[in-house]
């Protein structure tokens, strides 16, 4: 039965969700025990000053309840889970910096931002570097045969390092990193790689800031990411597999099935810990786990040449990212334009939006709505948008 990979999914799914569960319980008594709280500041939001006293570095759960079962029933020398390994621990381990600083050194702004960056650029140089030159990191195009213009059957060709990925709602959807460097024809290869692995580094640092800044109410950040891990697992296994990856007319890589078996680690891990952290929440994730979440989902869409739909798959990431870049942006400008500095959003992330009261003295070009809407609804309907996203990612396959 270990020899397929829906039995070792199942399997993983089945023990993240009990290891989590069953741990979770005596790691929060343990961060009780050791009072280490999450440091809570008054802004004004419903309901937001219950949280305290709440212990944080939760994630701390997820990291141990991904990485047994993927010991257990993942093929370990297989390169990718290499990689996703890698990409928990290391991240796990810049959260868990930050955390420690903040609750223990009682330094609110925690790890410093540019050895957060510094962590972030380490990984992506990583990953892109091994992918560039693993032998295993391989795949097979899609080679179309036509007759009257018409798609008869999907081959492929023989196995190649590529740095091709999809591009969703195209046709012929393959983008070449090769063709952003067109321009250098005697050094192709080399700035070609040079391209990916700084696309990778972007990436990395991109999905999992978005995953921390989505960390502000129960549950939302986990809830987010196990939709997230289950379209991962959907394309890990499409693309893994050749009759499905033919019938999409996708690129087939050989050795991604292994991480639909850590994918269903991934969302066992994820939907345990809202055991605890759902509304109201029993303890909080922290760095360690936000940061971790975003990265390994980063990771992952990279490895499946699937980059490109993380903007749809990933939109509640990143609308809340781009709701704080944008309120920086135009708080600055108008200080600078007027002598005072004027908002977009009652307050950023976009979360926190929805829970503040409107026309409560805050100069905001958006005011809607203008009662506090509960923590426990703002979640579940980011939940729902991102279930909405998710299937249009999946469906991206066939729209083109």
């Amino acid at each position: 039965m270990f020899r397929y990979i829906s039995f070792r999914s199942a399997m993983a799914l089945i023990f993240s969700l009990v290891i989590s569960t069953i741990i979770g319980r005596r790691i929060i008594e343990k961060l009780q025990r050791m009072q280490v709280d999450e440091v809570v500041r008054d802004l004004g939001l419903e309901g937001q000053m219950k949280k305290i006293g709440t212990p944080t570095m939760g994630g701390i759960i997820i990291i141990i309840s991904i990485i047994l079962p993927v010991l257990l029933f993942c093929r370990l020398l297989d390169v990718y889970v290499i990689l996703m390994l890698i990409t928990t621990l290391w991240l796990g381990s810049i959260g868990f910096l930050d955390d420690y600083i903040k609750v223990f050194k009682k330094n609110k702004s925690g790890l410093s931002g540019k050895f957060k960056i510094v962590g972030q650029v380490g990984l992506g140089f990583i990953v892109g570097l091994t992918l560039y030159l693993s032998p295993a990191a391989i795949m097979h195009e899609n080679v179309e045969i036509r007759r009257n213009d018409i798609i008869t059957e999907v081959k492929y060709s023989p196995a190649v390092k590529s740095t091709q990925t999809t591009i969703p709602f195209v046709k012929n959807n393959n983008l070449d990193y090769r063709d952003l460097v067109s321009f250098m024809p005697s050094r192709r290869t080399a700035a070609t790689w040079i391209v990916f692995v700084l696309i990778t580094i972007f990436i990395v640092a991109a999905v999992s800031n978005g995953a921390n800044l989505t960390d502000g109410l129960d549950g939302l950040a986990a809830g987010s990411s196990a939709i997230i891990g289950v379209a991962l697992g959907i394309l890990a296994y499409v693309s893994s597999n050749i009759k499905y990856a033919a019938y999409l007319n996708i690129m087939y890589i050989p050795g991604s099935a292994e991480l639909s078996v850590f994918a269903a680690a991934f969302i066992g891990a994820t939907i345990g810990f809202l055991w605890y952290n759902a509304y109201p929440a029993q303890v909080f994730m922290g760095d360690i786990g936000s940061l971790t979440l975003g990265g390994i989902i980063a990771v992952f869409a990279i490895i499946i040449h699937k980059e490109l739909l993380l903007p749809i798959l990933c939109g509640v990431f990143f609308t809340e990212s781009i709701s704080v870049m944008l309120q920086v942006a135009y708080f600055k400008y108008t200080k600078k334009k007027y002598g005072v500095g004027k908002r977009i959003f009652k307050m950023t992330p976009l979360h926190h939006h929805f829970q503040k009261q409107g026309n409560a003295g805050i100069d905001a070009l958006i005011q809607k709505p203008l009662a506090a809407i509960p923590e426990s609804k703002i979640v579940v309907r980011f939940w729902l948008i991102g279930i909405i996203l998710a299937a249009l990612a999946i469906a991206t396959l066939k729209m083109r």
